[in-house]
């Protein structure tokens, strides 16, 4: 008798069974019946607990640091996790000048976007370059940060 009760129970999705007798799972309704069956008062997900995913600390190694400071970072392909990963730097160290240098900025972003990695770029006003670092750059004064 329980395999047969088992089999159609199988035809059913979670939610079907959830709809079915109250719970997500078998498990949840056998649960549910012992303690019924103890006289055990309960409630079923009634309650919610807030919890909070802790940050995870990286650590992000520029490929240059210039004497004036200027951070360069060179790129062939400038991939979401990378941009992400700048736009969380940037955000976190605002005083960090750091640009890129690109094997060709006006390479899409991905497959099919019309935002090359200079577009990009320039809208989270970061400074770039194609192939070298500009002479400019080098000659560049040190900022003072006071």
């Amino acid at each position: 008798m329980r395999r047969g009760k088992k089999k159609k129970n199988r035809s059913l999705s979670k939610k079907q069974v959830g709809l079915k007798y109250g719970f997500r799972s078998g498990l949840e309704e056998r649960v549910a019946n012992q303690l019924s069956s103890h006289e055990v008062k309960y409630t079923y997900e009634e309650e919610k607990v807030k919890y909070i995913i802790p940050e995870t600390v990286h650590y992000y190694t520029p490929d240059f640091v210039l004497e004036n400071g200027i951070i360069i970072e060179t790129k062939g392909r400038f991939v979401l996790e990378d941009r992400k990963k700048h736009l969380y730097i940037r955000k976190q160290h605002p005083e960090l000048d750091i640009r890129f240098v690109f094997t060709n900025p006006l390479a899409k972003i991905r497959k099919g976007s019309k935002t090359t990695y200079a577009d990009w770029c320039e809208k989270n006003d970061f400074k770039y370059a194609k192939g070298l670092i500009p002479k400019e750059w080098l000659e560049e004064k040190e900022k003072n940060n006071d």
